[in-house]
């Protein structure tokens, strides 16, 4: 099998899936793009910038401002500002948005769960993970 092979296969796979997840009465609360943010927004200690977040998302940078700043209207992220740069904004979840993100969240990681092991034996699904975080690894070049 070819590396393009491999790749389209991963393609095929995620696009799959993500029309499975984007089909169930998952994003009520939260559309599927708000979710990635406020998912990731949920795993971090503190406050961070836009910039980082940016650097989890798949969203160009004035999407992701927008998306935030929709976030921010309805209450599920707060912004301020950065005590060591005054010019630098960091972001975070308010317990609205924490609330939010756990609702879905539950039900997202059920329909995960469901269709991945309706697909792939344990075994299996160590080796993707293993695959896929390999493939994650920055390299420097």
């Amino acid at each position: 099998m070819s590396a393009n092979s491999a790749w389209e296969a991963l393609m095929a796979a995620h696009a799959t899936l993500t029309r499975e997840f984007a089909a169930q009465d998952t994003w009520q609360e939260l559309s599927r793009r708000e979710y990635d943010a406020v998912y990731t927004l949920s795993k971090c200690p503190a406050p961070i910038s836009v910039s980082e977040l940016h650097r989890h998302v798949l969203l160009s940078q004035p999407a992701l401002s927008r998306l935030v700043d929709r976030l921010v209207d309805r209450g599920l992220v707060r912004r301020s500002t950065d005590p060591g740069d005054g010019r630098v904004v960091l972001v975070s979840l308010t317990d609205h948005g924490r609330d939010a993100q756990r609702h879905v969240g539950r039900q997202h990681a059920r329909n995960v769960a469901r269709a991945v092991t309706s697909r792939l034996s344990s075994e299996e699904q160590g080796q993707l993970e293993a695959l896929c975080r390999k493939l994650a690894r920055r390299t420097t070049a």
